[in-house]
């Protein structure tokens, strides 16, 4: 019996992948071994969105080379979709479309065969989840949006929506096996069910699979993924408060404060209709957590825009925001862009916005000192010199629950209610 490692890297599309790809090896008798460990085969799910996640995804294949000389190392994903597949260190690469293949092409390729035949078209599905808690659940993929920054379209390719009875079952494994929370992802879901059959106007489709999914038995928290502002009604949102199990926790992609910026980055809404969104979440939710990506950087961006950007993110308040750097994507029209900004500005104006984020982020938590939260435990710390279980809320705010307080009663997958008195370290806990 072989063993095999994988390592992931990238979003959330991508660990939903590597659980997957992690259950196949498993249903074929292979045994799963750390990736640090002496393993027969390596797998690195790899990502391709920035200049950094290249570097990383060629670090670990080298570092799985290192690890085993001997081994077959195996790169999969973006990054080899986008033409670093021809690594020295690899041995097979594997393109997203060929993910749920992985385990034919491993054996082909060990028994020396060139081209392998999969046999018939088969689309594999999680029935349980590694984390337990909480698991992903992949609705979508691919992207027509065409960012002008965005390399991911080019390796992802068009939107392509599962069925949802295909996702209905998915789920209701994951549940009888004991997972209490969903996280809707995919490359794009809010185009989920455009190019299925009678798909309706961006969102509806959205809507309908989530209300279908909140009447599931077992399903107690339905979490969304990265949401496009434009689908944010006043019908939609009344629709997702209809439903106590929705987290009120929202990922609106935003990129720039500043219409022109966005315009150059081909982001179909404005500042101003952004912000219309989030006072339409905020009319139907009580204090919804409203997460967003920030790009600094952009081509052409100057530092009148960049403060345009900046006095937006002060005036909208988010919970979190991760903040990125612009990175030049070769194949992008902005790569090509006049006035590509110095890595030093970059780096400045990455700091001025960590720096706020980091305090609207505090001042978003603060409202739950003296208050009661309800919290779903996923692992045990040690933190401050004592024992804590730690979980999110509802809004995704991370809370820690000493354990001598409640005698033994904790553990993982267990909702509790707890009164919350105090600030850990913030990098404790964010």
């Amino acid at each position: 019996m072989k063993n095999v490692a994988l390592y992931n890297l990238g979003c959330k599309v991508n660990s939903y992948e590597t659980e997957l790809m992690r259950q196949m090896f498993q249903e074929k008798g292979y045994e799963i071994v750390p990736f640090d460990k002496t393993a027969d085969i390596y797998i690195v799910n790899t990502c391709t969105v920035t200049g950094i996640a290249d570097r990383k995804s060629r670090q670990l294949l080298h570092r799985a080379r290192r690890l085993n000389p001997q081994a077959v190392v195996v790169a999969v994903g973006c990054y080899v979709q986008a033409g670093g597949g021809k690594d020295d260190s690899i041995d097979l690469a594997v393109g997203n479309d060929r993910k749920k293949d992985i385990v034919e092409m491993v054996e082909g390729y060990l028994a020396g065969r060139e081209e392998v035949c999969c046999g018939e078209e088969h689309t594999p599905y999680l029935k349980r989840s590694q984390e337990h808690t909480r698991t992903y659940i992949k609705i979508q993929e691919g992207c027509n949006q065409f960012c002008s920054y965005c390399i991911i379209p080019y390796v992802r390719g068009r939107i392509h929506s599962r069925s949802q009875e295909d996702i209905l079952r998915e789920i209701q494994a994951v549940v009888q096996a004991g997972c209490r929370e969903v996280v809707l992802t995919g490359i794009h879901i809010s185009s989920y069910g455009l190019d299925l059959e009678g798909g309706k106007a961006d969102g509806d489709r959205l809507l309908d699979l989530i209300e279908r999914i909140h009447e599931m038995k077992g399903v107690e928290r339905i979490r969304l993924g990265s949401l496009e502002p434009r689908i944010i009604r006043p019908e939609t949102a009344r629709r997702l408060a209809a439903l106590p199990g929705l987290c009120p926790h929202f990922h609106l992609s935003l990129q720039s404060g500043c219409d022109a910026t966005l315009k150059r980055m081909n982001r179909h809404y404005t500042s101003g209709e952004y912000f219309t969104s989030v006072e339409i979440l905020r009319e139907y939710f009580d204090r919804p957590a409203i997460t967003t990506d920030v790009i600094v950087g952009f081509p052409g961006e100057t530092q009148e825009e960049f403060c345009q950007t900046r006095e937006f993110l002060e005036k909208v308040s988010f919970y979190e925001m991760h903040i990125f750097k612009y990175s030049r994507r070769q194949g992008t029209r902005a790569a090509d862009m006049p006035g590509q900004v110095p890595e030093q500005v970059k780096a400045r104006r990455s700091g001025e916005l960590l720096a706020l984020e980091a305090e609207q982020s505090r001042e978003f938590r603060r409202h739950y000192i003296g208050q009661e939260a309800e919290v779903l435990l996923e692992e045990r710390r040690e933190l401050e010199g004592h024992a804590f279980w730690v979980g999110h809320t509802k809004d995704y705010v991370k809370v820690a629950v000493e354990e001598a307080s409640w005698e033994g009663r904790l553990g993982a997958n267990i909702l509790v209610r707890v009164p919350v008195s105090k600030f850990l370290t913030d990098e404790i806990l964010r």
